[in-house]
């Protein structure tokens, strides 16, 4: 495997799906918050991505059986939105900004081959002391207010590291909307009550109630 390779299951049926990713970082916000979704929406899974730029071991699960890393795609039609949704095990090495890059581009290409046009990206952003709440970076000023109202904090004078960030610079080059959340957490403990405000939030942005014994 010398590049970046899809394996596609099935072709699912969406109309104009949003795309939300969420993949281990601070916290774990992310993934937390992205399981979580993948939970509410019932969402089946349809594709997988692998890439010589992940790193260099595979996960045994309970039956003893391997497999390589990967991030998973899954398929969410639903009665207000319709998703696809991106997670996954691990990320490049942050040492590695070539491969960051060009395994985000082929992702939008995928996406974007979807039918997608709104991107959601999720991650965490660590704080000294323990204050809910979620931060917002946007492609554009329309979309940070619009959040903005709806109970997010402007995320200002900072970095987004990783996918998380790179996904939604370069959709913007590509002309593409989109948002990312980021859930304050003190730690890089897996954070669940900050995914679980992430993910709560762009529910209800969304227009979807979540109840809270999900």
């Amino acid at each position: 495997m010398d590049a970046p390779y899809f394996i596609q299951t099935s072709k699912p049926t969406l109309e104009k799906p949003i795309f939300v990713q969420g993949l281990p970082g601070f916290g774990n916000v992310g993934k937390i918050a992205i399981n979580l979704l993948i939970k509410f929406c019932a969402a089946k899974p349809f594709a997988e991505l692998y890439s010589p730029s992940f790193p260099d071991y595979v996960s045994v699960n309970s039956r003893g059986i391997c497999r390589l890393p990967r991030y998973e795609f899954y398929a969410a039609p639903m009665e207000k939105n319709d998703f696809i949704i991106m997670t996954g095990d691990t990320q490049p090495s942050f040492d590695d900004v070539v491969a960051h890059y060009f395994l985000c581009s082929e992702i939008l290409d995928f996406v974007e081959k979807q039918g997608c046009n709104f991107i959601v990206t999720i991650g965490g952003v660590p704080i000294t002391e323990e204050k809910t709440q979620v931060y917002v970076a946007a492609t554009s000023p329309r979309l940070a207010l619009e959040f903005m109202e709806k109970g997010a904090v402007i995320y200002s004078k900072g970095r987004i590291v990783g996918a998380t960030g790179l996904i939604l610079g370069l959709a913007k080059e590509r002309n593409m909307e989109g948002i990312c959340l980021l859930g304050t957490t003190t730690g890089f403990r897996a954070d669940r009550g900050a995914g679980f405000t992430v993910f709560k939030f762009l529910m209800k942005a969304l227009g979807n109630e979540v109840k809270e014994g999900l």
